[in-house]
C-alpha cells in the first residue's frame, strides 16, 4: 500500500510544524527540510512531484515555503490538506516571531543577539546554496535546462529583473521548446 493510504492532517500538520520550528531562514532554506520529510522521509511525494511542486510555488505569488506547503496539501489530502501543511509550516514561525517582537525592544543592540545574527547569516546562506545545488542536480538534466538557467542566472545578476518577469519568460521558453520538439516529432513520423 502507497505510504499515503495512512495519511491523515494531523501527521501532515506535525510534519510541517517540525519543518516550521526547525528551519532558519525562512522560504528557499526550508525546501531542503521540505523535501527531505515529504520526499526522503514520508514519502508522500515523488522526486519529479516535488520539483513540479516547487516550479508551481516559486511561480506563484507570496512566500515559497507556504506555497509549497499549500500544493503539497492540496495533493495529498485536498482542502483539508492545505489547512493542515499551511497552519504547520506558519505556526511554529508566528509564534517565534511573536515571542522576538514582544522581548526585542527590551534587548536592544544586545552582542549576544548580534553574535547569534552573525552565526546565522552565514549559515543561512550556506542553507540557501545547498538547496539550489540539490534541486540543481535533479532539474538541470540536459543542455536546454542548464543554458537556460545559466541566461537566466546572468541576466539575474546583471539586470536585477523582478522574479514575476523572468519565471513567465522562462515558461514561455520552455512552452516554445516543447512544441518546437512536438512539431519536429510529427515531421518525422510523415
Amino acid at each position: 500500500m502507497d505510504k499515503r493510504g495512512n495519511l491523515c492532517a494531523a501527521s501532515l500538520f506535525g510534519s510541517f510544524a517540525k519543518v516550521g520550528a526547525f528551519t532558519f531562514g525562512g522560504g528557499i532554506a526550508m525546501l531542503p527540510v521540505i523535501e527531505r520529510e515529504v520526499v526522503e522521509h514520508r514519502q508522500w511525494l515523488s522526486t519529479e512531484e516535488f520539483v513540479d511542486v516547487l516550479a508551481i510555488a516559486q511561480s506563484g505569488p507570496g512566500a515559497i515555503a507556504i506555497n509549497t506547503a499549500i500544493l503539497t496539501g492540496h495533493k495529498l489530502l485536498g482542502l483539508k490538506g492545505v489547512a493542515a501543511a499551511t497552519a504547520g509550516v506558519v505556526a511554529p514561525s508566528f509564534f517565534v516571531i511573536l515571542v522576538i517582537a514582544a522581548l526585542l525592544p527590551h534587548a536592544g543592540q544586545s552582542p549576544i543577539l548580534n553574535g547569534f545574527f552573525m552565526g546565522v547569516r552565514p549559515a543561512v546562506v550556506a542553507l540557501i546554496a545547498a538547496a539550489a545545488i540539490k534541486l540543481g542536480q535533479k532539474i538541470l538534466v540536459d543542455k536546454f535546462s542548464i543554458a537556460l538557467a545559466g541566461i537566466t542566472l546572468l541576466v539575474s545578476l546583471l539586470l536585477n529583473p523582478h522574479p514575476a518577469v523572468l519565471i513567465p519568460i522562462a515558461a514561455l521558453i520552455g512552452l516554445g521548446r516543447f512544441f518546437y520538439l512536438q512539431k519536429g516529432e510529427e515531421g518525422s513520423r510523415r
